[in-house]
């Protein structure tokens, strides 16, 4: 049973509104030379992190747009080297009916992406379903703020909270962030997910349970 009331939810919803609000404002502040200097720290983190060459994985990750945390290097990179990489398809179906549930597919390179929906490149590779994430070992989730104990504010869709739902319940849960963006603490409702590690440009910060 929910502990929470319709009040506690409403107020939590408020209180997420303003912090996305708050994060936004000062990453579109930030000037494209900083975020190009954060993205490839991130991404040297990341690399250094995920970088063992006896052991396959799959990777699911989401497809950047600015001003938030760059995946592009990331994704270029595992894809050079072979891992299996997994984007949302955002657009409709080839029947042109919505997609109502995350969906998956393949990266096969930059010539396989169109831009779907929100602007958001996509793959052209065969949909997976939503069962499609189960496949991958570590998650990549957007977010807008984490905490230390891997608390996660997302982007406020609930995309990636229903894309967990078929996880593989092992999958290493990993959120990229600005340095100023890990807070001592984060409106959470029962089904958020929590992440297990936080990537800044200054530190890889593995969340205290």
């Amino acid at each position: 049973m929910d502990p929470l009331t319709p009040a506690d939810h409403a107020a939590l919803r408020e209180a997420k509104h303003t912090l996305r609000s708050a994060v936004r404002t000062r990453r579109a502040a930030r000037s494209a030379e900083d975020r190009a200097a954060d993205d490839h720290a991130r991404f040297s983190r990341l690399r250094e992190f995920l970088d063992n060459p006896a052991e396959s994985f799959t990777l699911a990750a989401y497809m950047s747009i600015p001003p938030e945390p760059s995946t592009l290097e990331l994704i270029a990179w595992l894809h050079s080297r072979g891992t299996t990489v997994l984007l949302p398809v955002l657009g409709k179906r080839p029947d042109g009916t919505p997609r109502r549930d995350p969906d998956w597919a393949a990266y096969a390179g930059p010539e396989s992406l169109r831009i779907g929906l929100w602007g958001i490149p996509e793959p052209t590779t065969p949909a997976l379903g939503s069962r499609g994430i189960a496949a991958a070992q570590v998650i990549v989730c957007s977010a807008l703020a984490g905490s230390l104990d891997g608390k996660r504010l997302g982007m406020g869709g609930g995309w990636f909270d229903r894309a967990l739902e078929d996880a593989d319940p092992g999958a290493v849960l990993v959120t990229l962030l600005n340095d100023d963006e890990i807070l001592p603490d984060l409106p959470t409702e029962p089904w958020d997910r929590t992440m297990d590690v936080i990537v800044t440009p200054t530190q890889l910060v593995a969340a205290a349970r």
